[in-house]
């Protein structure tokens, strides 16, 4: 079966819209592939705006150069392509190309990738990132590829917890709040301090916090800024110093689609994928700061957690998140080993 035909039938069943992998003509007439990237995230303009738009905008530029235009990129910012939650399974069935995506959104359908939000298991951006060269993200690539899915750009974010009224910084504070934790594993630690819970991705935070029905959101601290969520709250848990919170948000590629591309093409995703990695480490880092002054600016309380708060989590983490991970299956049980064995 030719590449031309695949599109074409991809064509009748996604719709002209969500189709991947658009076929056009580069400039002097040489032949172009048109690529699609969607995410949940506002759009960026410039130096300006969440830094995830602007890694996959400086990714597109970066490969369209380098391709001599034969690779083109289309980006579909704030979830205007399909739904925030349908973005995994459209890559892994090569109706989407990119997306730079929260891994612990695909738990539903591909369990062991929870371990991406796993409260208390990363403390860190350096030990997040080893994951990459360590048996654990080895093993955690290989089961995505077998998902039909591929990491291009390894991503790590801090997060921290924005409240309407009191603040969320122990677990004894969390009794009674309706929280958003961002994954099952997080929800299970919440719930075992005594909070009701919330399954909703990051860009729908806005609405529930404003008509009551999560009192708390824990996200990353570019979403705690991009989703405007200051003007709804009275205290910030900060992520910047510690945190029990932190997400792979990785820039991620369907396998189908990387497969039928030339292999120089393919070297060249993987190259400029890794490269935008500093960016993304330096953007998150900046987030981690910007948000406390965001907050601060609006008249809400900053909290910072220590040593101690954190062990608390640790704990309750350990008995519910971790210990209902490991069950689920073998594979869950081993990648749980394994990052464990990454120094913080």
């Amino acid at each position: 079966m030719t590449f031309s035909r695949v599109i074409s039938r991809r064509h009748v069943l996604a719709g002209a819209l969500a189709a991947p992998a658009v076929l056009s003509f580069a400039r002097l007439g040489h032949a172009a592939t048109t690529l699609k990237i969607s995410h949940q995230f506002p759009s960026s303009s410039g130096d300006e705006g969440d830094f995830r738009d602007r890694l996959v905008r400086r990714f597109a530029a970066e490969v369209e150069k380098r391709s001599n235009g034969e690779l083109k990129f289309e980006i579909y910012p704030g979830s205007s392509l399909m739904k925030t939650n349908s973005q995994f399974s459209a890559l892994r069935k090569g109706a989407l190309d990119f997306s730079l995506y929260p891994i612990s959104y695909a738990g539903g359908e591909a369990p062991e990738c929870n371990i991406g939000l796993m409260p208390c298991l990363v403390s860190s951006y350096a030990q997040g990132l080893a994951w990459k060269t360590k048996p654990v993200g080895e093993e955690f690539n290989a089961y995505l590829e077998g998902k039909g899915v591929k990491i291009i750009t390894w991503v790590w974010q801090a997060g921290g917890a924005a409240s309407r009224e009191k603040p969320l910084v122990s677990p004894e504070d969390a009794k009674g709040m309706k929280i958003r934790g961002g994954s099952r594993e997080m929800d299970l630690m919440l719930q075992a301090a005594g909070a009701a819970v919330l399954n909703l991705p990051s860009n729908e935070l806005y609405v529930a916090m404003q008509t009551g029905a999560c009192d708390a959101g824990i996200t990353s601290s570019t979403s705690l800024i991009s989703f405007r969520l200051e003007e709804l709250s009275k205290n910030l848990a900060a992520g910047k110093g510690k945190s029990y919170w932190f997400m792979l948000e990785p820039l991620l590629m369907s396998k189908a689609i990387f497969e039928k591309l030339p292999k120089e093409q393919q070297d060249l995703i993987l190259k400029v994928g890794a490269e935008m990695e500093p960016f993304g480490l330096k953007g998150a880092q900046e987030d981690d700061h910007k948000v406390v002054e965001v907050f601060q600016k609006a008249g809400a309380k900053i909290h910072d957690l220590d040593d101690a708060v954190l062990e608390k989590w640790k704990v309750i983490a350990r008995d519910t998140a971790w210990k209902d991970y490991a069950a689920k299956t073998p594979l869950s049980a081993k990648l749980l080993k394994l990052a464990e064995e990454v120094q913080a």
